[in-house]
């Protein structure tokens, strides 16, 4: 599936689909990829198609142009700031808990720059790529508001809350080696290299066991607000479901006969 055209104008967002991996390309360029009504709708509507779709193991974001994105697009927030943050942020938080609850695992594809919602979105990802040279910034506070799109919530469950507050309450720009340094990206790649090195990752991701990938991402997303009896309890009830599908069955005789599993995702 691949969406290029929305009416006369190039589609804010682009879905594209290689076997099991779909690509969500935030298509506003001479914006930075800045996110308007427009955009956070079609992603929203990407995102549903994606989460519909079972035949999706492995979710990329990724922006086209020089940057991932510049966030809010300030154009719309400075023409209605009440309405135009609700029309933007009620659609982008829908897709957000979408992702956060599907199965396939979702990475972001990070170069140039993520400032304003570009990072709460790859904070929100379970796995990140970046290029070398990218330039990070919360920018929150620069505007004069307080975050959106989940980066109250990521930001210090992946730095804790001292680190949290001084990213967010300063508004320092930082670097992708700073970025990779304190937990917020996985890894740092050459700008030549990034979409190589993430169409090797996605491509390993939608040969695992989609099932289990959902069940360990709630799993862990879940941990900070249950007690220990309760998450025991959870990782039970989990993996009892995982050993009913044809994924554990096909894991357990790969280790038997001592080679690698062929994982279907079911």
């Amino acid at each position: 599936m691949k969406n290029t055209t929305q009416g006369t104008s190039p589609a804010p967002l682009l879905l594209e689909r290689s076997g099991a991996i779909a690509t969500l390309r935030f298509n506003r360029p001479d914006t930075l990829n800045a996110i308007d009504a427009p955009m956070a709708q079609a992603f929203l509507a990407a995102v549903q198609a994606v989460v519909a779709d079972p035949g999706v193991r492995a979710v990329v974001l990724c922006g086209n142009g020089r940057g991932f994105m510049a966030g809010g697009d300030l154009a719309t927030l400075r023409a209605q700031p009440v309405q135009g943050a609700i029309d933007i942020l009620t659609p982008l938080n829908q897709a957000l808990l979408l992702l956060a609850q599907t199965n396939a695992p979702v990475i972001a594809q990070v170069h140039g720059v993520a400032a304003g919602a570009g990072l709460s979105l790859l904070l929100m990802a379970d796995h990140v790529l970046m290029a070398e040279g990218t330039r990070l910034n919360l920018a929150y506070i620069h505007l004069g508001t307080s975050g959106d799109a989940g980066a109250t919530w990521a930001l210090p469950r992946l730095v804790g809350l001292r680190k949290a507050l001084e990213i967010a309450l300063l508004g320092d720009a930082f670097t992708a080696d700073e970025a990779l340094r304190l937990g917020l990206v996985n890894r740092v790649v050459p700008a030549a290299g990034l979409q190589a090195a993430t169409d090797a990752l996605a491509q390993r991701i939608a040969n695992g066991p989609t099932l289990a990938y959902g069940a360990m991402k709630r799993l862990m997303r879940e941990s900070m607000d249950r007690t220990l009896a309760a998450q025991l309890e959870a990782e039970k009830d989990a993996f009892v479901a995982c050993a009913a599908t044809a994924d554990f069955q096909a894991g357990v005789e790969a280790f038997h006969a001592r080679q690698p599993p062929v994982f279907r995702g079911c």
